[in-house]
């Protein structure tokens, strides 16, 4: 077996076309036969299959996926929530020529499906109506496997967030254990992980021109599964990924791991101890990419993670270690049997590639064969556009570095400009404003390492914590012109923005906050402190109360400077890995003393792959290095002590008071039972059927969203990216 990498990428729109571009581009995507009789196709080329109601919109991954196939040259076709209970609902667009795509949709199907206390939702934001239960559980593997029953020998391709942070083996929250990688239980051919354009364009190039999908084995942002390691590549185990040595300033959160940290079963399949003893050799000539791009990284298999959760954090580790595109090594798995190959991250795309994937001519409309029917996530975003991918937080408890990668990926002004005038041309209802301008994070666009030899080199989790990098530039002035361009356009009265800003990152530009404060904030800002405790926040990989406190005082600042009042909304977290009972009754106690009260909280929740999840089953820190007697990290793990986490956010609410005054006993904190201002809840419950009534500002509000006391408004945080 021969795999073959390389550190170079063929720019998008330089493949040459498939024969069926002769077709041309579809008003919409067909969903059934009718409509690709319209079309004059007898067959699709590619079939994609999809968790999600089909919106033609850039926002939804089966519409920017379809219509870069599209642009190549492919006829394709959508099959949005299909029946699963047979095969009948997938073979209703034939036979696709090429593969199948299987994608759970924008979220993790458990996610979409279940609540962070494993309740099941009634509702879907990415249904018809809102409608639940439109998917089944583990959406991607149900998928393929229908596919395989409808045509047992055309390729199966899954990939998709849920793919992406199930591609290894993963602890899985909702049935409390580890699981193997999604490849091996959706029994597919290949899974693309990541923001997958360039994985996927190269794979159809190669499927079109006659390879065989067992082949191909050299693009990356791709798993599969091998026979035998190839022979002409250096393997080394993960117990020695680093050597210890001096450690540069600033210090990285991920420290050097100890090579003696692991103990493995035989079914690890680890290399003999004089193959371990050539890494002080390799240590020497793997900073040159090109035997980076030659040796594999051995990971513990998945019978040992199963049944060790130090081998579990020690995996973590080692794979988020390895995500950079500029330095990461290829890994492999052994998977009781099998052994899966994940090639190393994709190239990111350049400016002038993100341009191409967004200039699509989009309907931005859902399928007509909705009708009336409401979809909730499309209504959200209609009048928004992403103007960049990726996040350099590295924040543990979150899925967007892990899916699309720390480096930013930028649209240009001019791009985005354009389709804002687009969106005003054709979108029913536009009204003249814009909701949001943004994507993974408000303010990260245009910023990046100031060397690129520096950005290709660094193993870093995070360019921002546990401080600024020194290496990072933190210029704010595109996104000023951006935000200037978009309200000079006709037509748009006002540009909002509702991504979520990185504060910590806002305060080093002044320029800017003042600029966000004086045009696009529309009465209130969410910004995500996520706690005040340093326990917690140090797990979370985020900064101290202090940079928010400068952020207020200068949102506060130029607020009076323009006129106007407004107020931020803080989001927290309940219940993440590293939070004590103290801890929560600290940030109760904090959110009291500023006279915030939360109307809808949600506990941490455990998406697979995430490093806090890695310390939620492992009870260990993978920011550290791992051993049996490292470092423990205290998770609240029963319902008991996660309501009570959750009950703390929400220490106003009569219903939670028992149950407080409770924990505060225990704790020897009975001095915060009390009708005192500095006291957290009171002595006695209100008598029954009396409605509890807290006094209320003049102006205060309450909506759908939430509620405002004093001038405060908090809302719903899930600890999850944005349903987008």
């Amino acid at each position: 077996m021969q795999i073959e990498l390389s550190s170079k990428a063929r720019p998008l729109n330089q493949y040459p076309l498939y024969w069926a571009e002769c077709f041309g581009t579809a008003p919409m995507l067909p969903m059934s036969r009718a409509e690709m009789d319209l079309l004059g196709w007898d067959s699709c080329d590619i079939i994609i299959v999809t968790g999600d109601a089909y919106v033609d919109h850039p926002s939804f991954g089966m519409a920017i996926i379809g219509r870069l196939l599209e642009a190549q040259g492919y006829r394709v076709g959508i099959i949005a929530q299909p029946d699963w209970h047979s095969a009948d609902a997938f073979k209703q667009l034939g036979q696709p020529n090429l593969f199948f795509g299987v994608t759970a949709g924008n979220m993790d199907s458990m996610i979409n499906r279940y609540t962070a206390d494993r309740k099941i939702r009634s509702d879907d934001a990415y249904s018809p109506d809102d409608v639940g239960g439109k998917r089944p559980d583990r959406c991607s593997i149900v998928y393929s496997q229908r596919c395989r029953e409808a045509y047992g020998d055309t390729p199966i391709v899954i990939g998709g967030i849920e793919a992406s942070l199930r591609r290894i083996a993963h602890y899985d929250y909702w049935q409390d254990k580890v699981r193997r990688s999604i490849l091996a239980d959706a029994r597919a051919d290949i899974l693309l992980y990541g923001n997958a354009e360039r994985a996927l364009v190269e794979l159809a190039s190669r499927l079109a021109n006659g390879n065989a999908i067992e082949d191909i084995t050299d693009i990356r942002g791709t798993a599969f599964f091998i026979k035998d390691l190839p022979a002409d590549w250096t393997v080394i185990d993960s117990t020695n990924v680093d050597k210890p040595g001096r450690v540069e300033q600033p210090l990285s959160p991920y420290v050097i791991i100890d090579e003696t940290v692991c103990t493995t079963s035989a079914d690890n399949d680890q290399a003999a101890s004089t193959e371990i003893r050539l890494e002080g050799k390799l240590a020497r000539v793997q900073q040159k990419l090109e035997q980076r791009l030659k040796t594999v990284v051995r990971l513990p298999s998945f019978n040992d993670v199963k049944r060790d959760p130090v081998l579990y954090a020690h995996a973590s580790r080692v794979l988020h270690l390895e995500t950079n595109p500029g330095n990461a090594r290829a890994l492999v798995q052994n998977q009781g049997g099998q052994k899966i190959w994940f090639n190393p991250p994709p190239i990111p795309l350049t400016t002038e590639e993100m341009d191409y994937v967004f200039g699509f001519d989009y309907a931005r409309v859902p399928h007509p064969a909705y009708g009336n029917a409401r979809i909730p996530a499309y209504e959200m975003i209609r009048f928004s556009v992403n103007i960049m991918r990726g996040c350099f937080g590295g924040c543990t408890f979150c899925s967007i570095t892990e899916h699309e990668g720390r480096i930013i990926q930028n649209r240009s002004q001019g791009s985005i400009l354009r389709e804002i005038e687009a969106m005003r041309d054709k979108v029913p209802g536009f009204t003249g404003v814009v909701s949001d301008l943004g994507g993974p994070t408000a303010n990260m666009y245009r910023i990046a390492c100031k060397s690129k030899a520096i950005e290709t080199a660094c193993r870093r989790p995070s360019c921002v914590y546990p401080g600024i990098c020194e290496n990072l530039n933190t210029d704010h002035s595109s996104l000023i012109e951006l935000y200037r361009g978009a309200r000079a356009l006709k037509g748009v009265k006002k540009v909002l923005i509702s991504s979520g800003l990185r504060y910590d990152l806002a305060v080093e530009s002044p320029a800017y906050i003042e600029e966000l404060v004086t045009h696009h904030v529309g009465g209130y800002l969410k910004i995500a402190p996520e706690h005040t405790e340093h326990g917690p926040l140090s797990k979370m990989m985020k900064p101290g109360m202090g940079s928010y406190d400068r952020f207020k005082a200068l949102f506060e600042k130029f607020s009076r400077k323009a006129g106007k009042e407004q107020y931020l909304i803080p989001y927290f977290i309940a219940a993440h890995p590293g939070t004590t009972d103290e801890d929560m009754m600290n940030l109760a106690l904090w959110l009291k003393g500023n006279g915030f009260r939360a109307d809808q909280v949600q506990n941490f929740y455990p998406s697979p792959m995430a490093t806090a999840t890695a310390m939620y089953h492992s009870g260990k820190n993978p920011l550290k290095r791992v051993r049996r007697n490292s470092e423990a990290v205290k998770t609240a793990k029963g319902d008991k002590q996660r309501r009570l986490h959750k009950a703390f956010l929400r220490y106003h609410d009569p219903a939670n008071w028992p149950m407080l005054r409770e924990a505060l006993k225990t704790m020897g904190r009975e001095d915060l039972i009390g009708g005192a201002k500095t006291q957290l809840v009171p002595l006695h419950q209100p008598r029954d059927g009396e409605a509890y009534r807290s006094p209320r500002r003049k102006n205060s509000y309450r909506g759908n969203s939430g509620e405002l006391r004093k001038g405060r408004l908090l809302t719903q945080h899930t600890g999850l990216p944005p349903r987008k």
